[in-house]
């Protein structure tokens, strides 16, 4: 499985809906993750990449698009 069928099926968990979003769309906005997903998403996030997340990367903005996880995770590893 590819990194962004990846990251997609692990949105689609923590969200509970089986939405596809584009990838530059806002997972937030979009109203797929809310901040209460967004420490559940990166715990599944670390677990599937083998990295882990400081605290101080805690920002929703980061993780606001599968566009922007792809990055960060290239960046992590």
């Amino acid at each position: 499985m590819d990194r962004r069928a990846t990251i997609l099926e692990i949105i689609q968990a923590v969200s509970k809906k089986k939405l596809a979003p584009a990838a530059d769309e806002s997972l937030f906005d979009s109203g797929l993750l809310d901040s209460f997903a967004l420490p559940d998403m990166l715990s599944a996030l670390e677990e599937s990449f083998g990295i882990k997340i400081p605290d101080s990367d805690l920002n929703p903005r980061k993780f606001d698009t599968i566009e922007r996880i792809e990055q960060y995770l290239e960046s992590r590893q």
